[in-house]
């Protein structure tokens, strides 16, 4: 198990010392980090996005605010925030957009808040997966083989073999193809009409065609890390056992700590070279056939069980804000085989495997067996737990009803 490394004293120090946490995003991953700060006694406030609200009903976010729709008045909410309550604000992102954001803007918010985010030069290295395979490939770190048309003329001249997958470069919004994470695409004609759809949604450059890794949970592996201008400070490897949908999933739903040294240098290769600064989840699969082990995203920002990691031993956002104060925090290991659930989607999932015969149900049971972090419950902070399901529920109705389903 990949280890923490010891940071020096007020290496990653931020010119403001925070006293306070602002959280822009609201749904389970901003939760973990609105819990591990405010437990600690650290005013925690949060920017409500979407419709997803978890955050905001969590105990320890002692107020809200809710998200504007126009850049120029999210620039303008920031900067009033930033100085609320005679605090020191740092800006934590909770999303990949809303990171971008930040980053995009990172010159003008620097001198208000101590930021989380890296300039946008570093941090669309790691946002953009054109970047982030190229980047790889000049550290020789494997990819799974991508083809970046830009037509459809180009497409028509590709020599395939298939399946491959089709997925976005970027998500700047939501739309069929981003929030099904990736199409899967079984022959030639099937590939053509795909790509005209999904070019309805956005710019043909934006559209990768990627050979399709076959394999499970099993052979979905996370390096997790804390790093500062590359170097990382702080890390820990993981299983995504289960996800959501389960072949191409948005969200990882069951999710272990594992021990796997060989991760930990291609991961310390690619940050190294990309320069980056903050918390940063590097995504794998493990092709069976070849024996590969091939990157496939890196997620800037906080990932979705974060509250595992503190478990396990690393929690990095405590230590990221510790960091961020100029202290050097205690070493921390993290422990294998401690296990991580967010059942309101793992259920449905497992349903669906078990229906498939691709799960059975005993060890879908075997799995839960405690002890385990539940991504909502606590029993500290019941409210968001009790809101989630009917919160779900009320967002799928709206978004049948906005595309005429009811």
């Amino acid at each position: 198990m990949a280890g923490a490394r010891r940071a020096q004293p007020h290496e990653m120090a931020s010119a403001i010392k925070p006293t306070a946490l602002l959280v822009l995003g609201s749904d389970y991953r901003a939760l973990a980090a609105v819990r591990s700060i405010g437990r600690r006694g650290v005013p925690v406030r949060v920017i409500v996005t979407g419709d997803d609200r978890l955050a905001g009903f969590s105990r320890y976010a002692r107020a809200t605010v809710r998200w504007p729709d126009e850049e120029t008045d999210r620039l303008e909410l920031l900067e009033r925030l930033s100085r609320a309550e005679g605090e020191r604000w740092a800006l934590l992102p909770s999303a990949d957009e809303l990171a971008a954001f930040v980053s995009r803007h990172h010159e003008r918010l620097a001198p208000h808040f101590a930021l989380t985010t890296p300039p946008w030069e570093i941090f669309s290295l790691t946002y953009d997966k054109r970047r982030t395979h190229e980047l790889a490939q000049s550290v020789g770190v494997d990819c799974p083989e991508t083809y970046y048309p830009r037509d459809r003329s180009e497409v028509e001249r590709l020599d395939l073999t298939f399946p491959v997958i089709l997925k976005p470069a970027v998500k700047p919004e939501q739309n069929r193809l981003t929030l099904a994470k990736a199409w899967r695409v079984d022959n030639r004609e099937e590939l053509l009409q795909r790509y005209d759809e999904a070019c309805e949604f956005m710019p043909p450059e934006l559209v990768m065609i990627q050979e399709l890794i076959p394999g499970g949970g099993s052979a979905q592996l996370s390096y997790a890390a804390l790093t500062d201008s590359g170097r990382v400070l702080h890390s820990l490897v993981a299983r995504r056992t289960r996800q959501y949908p389960a072949d191409f999933g948005r969200a990882s739903t069951f999710v272990e700590t594992i021990e796997d040294p060989g991760l930990a240098e291609p991961s310390r290769r690619v940050l190294e070279a990309s320069g980056f600064t903050g918390l940063v989840e590097l995504e794998y699969k493990v092709d069976r056939e070849s024996g590969r082990t091939l990157l496939l995203d890196m997620n800037p920002r906080v990932w979705g069980w974060q509250s595992l990691c503190a478990r396990a031993g690393v929690d990095f956002l405590w230590l990221l804000w510790l960091h961020l104060q100029g202290e050097e925090p205690p070493p921390a290991q993290a422990k294998p085989g401690v296990r991580w659930v967010r059942l309101s989607t793992d259920v449905p999932n497992a349903i669906a495997e078990i229906t498939r015969r691709r799960l059975s149900l005993w060890s879908y049971l075997a799995s839960l067996r405690p002890p385990h972090d539940n991504a909502i419950f606590a029993r500290d902070d019941l409210k968001p737990a009790l809101v989630e399901l009917p919160m779900l529920l009320a967002t799928l109705v709206r978004r049948l009803i906005s595309r005429g389903g009811l």
